[in-house]
């Protein structure tokens, strides 16, 4: 829930950051949020599933791979606005 909460106030900031940027800097940034929301999604689900594992070694590894999508998520997010910066 945490990070739905952080993915929609980022896509408030891009949609407001939007407004003076280019039809492609906008198609980038609008893109790259989408696939980074649905990471993000994925991620919450494998928390999920992390903690209704009955294997604590299991769980873990479920917990690490969630945080990694987080981390790619960011890094989407990251790289569009250097794509859309240099557009």
């Amino acid at each position: 829930m945490r990070t739905l909460s952080i993915a929609l106030a980022a896509a408030g900031l891009l949609a407001a950051a939007a407004c003076s940027r280019s039809p492609e800097e906008a198609a980038v940034i609008n893109n790259a949020d989408a696939l980074a929301a649905e990471l993000e999604a994925q991620a919450d689900n494998m928390e999920a599933l992390a903690e209704n594992a009955a294997d604590a070694n299991a769980a873990a590894a479920i917990e690490s791979a969630s945080e990694n999508l987080e981390d790619v998520a960011e890094n989407v997010r990251d790289v569009a606005e250097d794509v859309a910066a240099n557009l």
